[in-house]
């Protein structure tokens, strides 16, 4: 089996044809949004949101409102306080490039990009460089108090605080279009040894026990609405009612090209 591929390169795994359909009975609980391959080689596990968090003290104590929108993120009042990843060299780099593309469509995310670094915004090479280094919110230290990060990493500030916190220090914008959905695949790897195990293990992973273990070992959300969240997701994590998406036939064909305009146009 293959776990991991995600809507951002999964035409590349059905192209390369690595995979063997598996119509899982499993299925019939997983919400039609998160099933993207119809032809079910790929078949969703889990979803997460690729959003920018920020620093709840950082701008309580500057008087700031918090920025709601992507728009917002070029106005002066923010300059010089994002800080993002490459999305040639990281995931969630490439994720925050969608949601702009798809909020902004192909004509217009490169003018939001300049309108970005004409407002100073900062870009690292992996998402651990933007969080613990340049991010406020994480260990307090860093010059810039919002960050691309995932709509889970405030929970994961409570679970992993070394005194205990009854909230996040962090939060995340959740507007239209400012978070983008990422959604991870299994499919069982083609001429595999033992495909019957590979059938049943792949029914665990959609069923509730399995399913129901993810959001605290990966912190990610389960596909199964079944599935019952921990309680520091239910507190703490901020789920948007609009996230971005692309179709995943118009990344695969644009991916590279969109990455390489970006860097002439960012790195530049």
């Amino acid at each position: 089996m293959f776990f991991g591929v995600d809507n951002t390169f999964l035409t590349r795994a059905l192209e390369e044809e690595i995979f063997i359909s598996y119509d899982s009975p499993m299925l019939a609980q997983i919400p039609d949004e998160f099933k993207i391959d119809p032809g079910n080689y790929a078949l969703p596990v889990d979803y997460g949101d690729v959003c920018i968090n920020y620093d709840k003290a950082y701008f309580e104590a500057q008087n700031l409102p918090i920025p709601t929108s992507l728009e917002a993120l070029t106005e002066p009042e923010y300059a010089g306080l994002l800080v993002v990843q490459n999305p040639a060299t990281s995931s969630p780099g490439l994720a925050f490039l969608m949601a702009t593309i798809a909020h902004f469509g192909e004509d217009g995310y490169l003018d939001y990009w300049k309108a970005l670094v004409e407002n100073d915004v900062v870009v690292v090479s992996n998402w651990e460089t933007a969080y613990y280094t340049n991010f406020s919110g994480s260990t307090g230290q860093g010059p810039q108090p919002l960050v691309v990060s995932y709509g889970s990493s405030p929970a994961a500030e409570v679970i992993f605080a070394e005194a205990e916190l009854d909230e996040a220090p962090t939060g995340s914008i959740i507007g239209p279009n400012t978070c983008f959905r990422q959604i991870e695949f299994v499919g069982i790897l083609r001429n595999a040894a033992n495909p019957d195990l590979a059938k049943t293990f792949i029914d665990f992973m959609l069923s509730e026990p399995f399913q129901e273990d993810i959001p605290l070992q990966m912190f990610v959300f389960p596909v199964n609405p079944d599935a019952r969240l921990p309680e520091e997701f239910i507190e703490h994590v901020q789920i948007p009612d609009q996230p971005a998406s692309l179709p995943p036939e118009l990344i695969d064909a644009n991916r590279e090209t969109w990455i390489n305009a970006w860097m002439e146009t960012v790195l530049d």
